[in-house]
């Protein structure tokens, strides 16, 4: 990425009122950041009804010490810079309107894998919560061994959940609501380290950032819009766990809790989201599996049904070619974009062409060759 976008997406960030909605729209709208800072006093004839605080915000924005300082914590440390228009920037959040313009990444972290899985809970996790969390993970990892383990590195649910992935063999994503120049809380450090080399660490926040508990609710929309499922083990009656369940719902991803005792403080939050129909029960992997249709005996049906429909119409050929380029999937979007096909159209031909078993679509609206 050329130094000058970094630096206009990093003086974006430093505005106050702008929100992640607000800048995706103006980074759709102009299609950079550099573009949206260059032409900032124009703004209001391109978008009628922009808030003047936003305004007054981007005419008074420049380039100023912090900034430099920013860019050389990335550059020292190795920081990936993972923006909107990068070709790996995470797929299944494309389609979140609240999605962030850039995100800072440190590791070995493909946001693209072909299955992911959110996993939280409550801070103050049980032994049967604990269990539950390993036992899951250990599991799924005999059942599907290409997932990656999506969590928060918080106290309880979350790191037994990097702690099981890694025992387990699967790469696991830590997404963080602070910047990268520090671990909340300092005694996860040595299973973040560990994380590095299989995952890794995921933040839309610059350095210098501290924890605040509103970094936490943006941090959970992260871990919802990086999942293709989200599964709640404990939750108080009140908890963030609960908040990243209605985030995925409204993300329309699947979301999934392990009930636990009536009466139970830890697991009043999964009882109520199975009882309101907002999370599905589940109380293995093998139940995980199942619902997801991520069966190894379904995948191979699949691959039967591409031999007895051979014949392909020529856009479903050229559909079939693109998809079938990425093992991870296709963006919808991407697809439209490139293909030049309309949204009507696609749909009815990614349809076909999964009846004839050759692709598979996902939540997220990733396609993928299956």
């Amino acid at each position: 990425m050329p130094e000058d976008e970094l630096t206009a997406l990093l003086t974006l960030n430093r505005i106050e009122g702008l929100g992640c909605i607000g800048a995706k729209y103006l980074y759709e709208q102009l299609g950079s950041a550099q573009e949206i800072l260059r032409r900032r006093d124009h703004l209001k004839d391109i978008i009628p009804g922009i808030d003047t605080h936003i305004l007054d915000a981007l005419c008074d924005a420049r380039y100023d010490s912090f900034i430099r300082e920013e860019l050389d914590f990335i550059e020292k440390h190795g920081i990936r810079c993972i923006t909107l228009s990068d070709s790996d920037y995470p797929a299944r959040m494309l389609d979140c309107n609240d999605a962030p313009l850039i995100l800072f990444s440190l590791g070995n972290v493909n946001y693209n894998a072909t299955r992911t899985v959110g996993i939280v809970g409550t801070r103050k996790a049980t032994e049967y919560g604990r269990r539950m969390c390993h036992s899951f993970i250990r599991e799924l990892h005999e059942l599907c061994p290409d997932v990656t383990i999506v969590s928060g590195l918080a106290y309880g649910i979350d790191i037994e959940s990097h702690k099981a992935a890694l025992e387990a063999g699967f790469p696991t994503i830590g997404v963080l609501a602070h910047g990268l120049d520090m671990i909340y809380p300092s005694s996860h450090r040595p299973i973040a380290k560990q994380m590095l080399d299989e995952g890794g660490l995921v933040t839309e926040f610059m350095s210098r950032t501290i924890p605040l508990g509103h970094n936490f609710v943006r941090r959970n929309r992260i871990i919802a819009g990086l999942s293709d499922a989200v599964v709640v083990v404990e939750s108080a009656a009140k908890s963030g766990s609960l908040i990243t369940a209605e985030i995925a719902g409204s993300y329309n991803r699947e979301c999934f809790a392990f009930p636990g005792s009536v009466g139970d403080p830890y697991s009043v939050g999964c009882n109520e989201l199975i009882r309101d129909n907002r999370a599905s029960l589940i109380t293995s992997a093998m139940d995980f599996v199942t619902a997801m249709n991520w069966n190894d005996s379904k995948r191979k049906r699949k691959g039967i049904q591409k031999e007895l429909f051979p014949d392909l119409t020529k856009e479903e050929e050229t559909v079939y070619k693109r998809v079938s380029l990425k093992a991870q999937g296709v963006h919808i979007s991407t697809l439209m974009t490139e293909l030049n096909i309309p949204f009507p159209r696609l749909t009815t031909i990614l349809f076909s062409l999964e009846m004839k078993g050759l692709i598979v679509q996902t939540p997220g609206s990733l396609c993928k060759p299956c």
